[in-house]
């Protein structure tokens, strides 16, 4: 985990939203709910910017992009891998904006340390997935993905040039419990993440949905105090710490909600859309008055679990 910056003052009105997806605007059924549709494509009707910024391969977060009518850049794997939008109707990916891949050797080190530590890895690189043949949920990652897996029959030799991300599975608390031992290890040559109680991600130094949120900032010019950021895991928490409005789902660890800003109602409720309404669709006065309230909810929630 990268060292976090102080977050900067809340700035309005917001001028840019990034958005993670699971466990933020979609749940075990994977569907995004039709109030956060609106809400989302009405931001954008307001000349706010809005992109996604997910763990997962960009191949798999286009679904969900062209449904909320994004024409943003797509982040993926956690900020190692950005594309354009690709055109309406066309089939081919869009233009690859930023890739910052893993080296093969710490891509193999990675693959053989976690397998010491009973985990199960696997490795994404720029669209592909890549299992090793034998995995008995093979099919099972290809469906969460929305994209069929690559089998191979070893992992270690299969990796000859760098790779965007290594992901290890294993059952919670495995995850939680290696992480900082992984980070330890790797300092400097791969930063380590979790973006699920079973995935341990690994990706290359510097690569982080905080830096990936800078990116589309500087690319957009709006200053980080105008954006609000919205997630719900580890791997959210460099976001929600570099701009001004960050939102941390309710689910997500006490670690993430302590840099939030605010606290969004619940996945269940379609929290990020109320989020959204509330501190960019309403009047001015309304939005001023919902973020003092949002922050101080938080605050008061942070107090109670001290």
């Amino acid at each position: 985990m990268t060292e976090l910056v102080t977050s900067p003052a809340p700035e309005f009105p917001i001028r840019l939203i990034a958005l993670d997806i699971d466990g933020t605007l979609i749940g075990d059924e994977h569907e995004i709910g039709s109030r956060t549709v609106s809400a989302v494509r009405a931001a954008m009707q307001r000349d706010v910017a809005v992109s996604l910024i997910t763990g997962r391969m960009v191949s798999s977060a286009l679904r969900f992009a062209r449904e909320l009518d994004l024409t943003g850049p797509l982040v993926g794997y956690q900020g190692g891998l950005i594309r354009a939008m690709p055109d309406p109707g066309s089939r081919r990916l869009g233009k690859l904006l930023l890739h910052t891949p893993l080296q093969p050797d710490i891509a193999r080190e990675i693959i053989a340390w976690t397998r010491e530590h009973g985990m199960d890895p696997h490795v994404n690189h720029l669209e592909r997935f890549i299992l090793r043949a034998d995995d008995p949920r093979a099919d099972d990652y290809s469906a969460f993905m929305g994209a069929k897996a690559e089998l191979v029959t070893d992992l270690l030799t299969a990796i000859d040039h760098p790779v965007t991300k290594v992901l290890a599975v294993g059952e919670p608390p495995i995850p939680i419990e290696v992480a900082p031992v992984a980070r330890e290890h790797f300092a400097g040559r791969a930063d380590v993440t979790i973006s699920h109680p079973r995935f341990l991600e690994f990706v290359a130094p510097g690569v982080s949905k905080g830096r990936a949120v800078r990116w589309l900032a500087r690319r957009l010019r709006v200053p980080l105090g105008a954006t609000l950021a919205i997630g719900d895991q580890w791997n959210d928490l460099e976001m929600l710490a570099e701009v001004g409005h960050g939102a941390a789902m309710p689910t997500a660890p006490a670690g993430v909600r302590a840099v939030a800003r605010y606290v969004a109602p619940p996945l269940e409720d379609e929290g990020a859309a109320q989020v959204i309404e509330q501190l960019v669709l309403a009047n001015p006065a309304q939005i001023l008055a919902a973020s003092h309230r949002l922050a101080a909810d938080a605050d008061e929630r942070r107090r109670r679990s001290a």
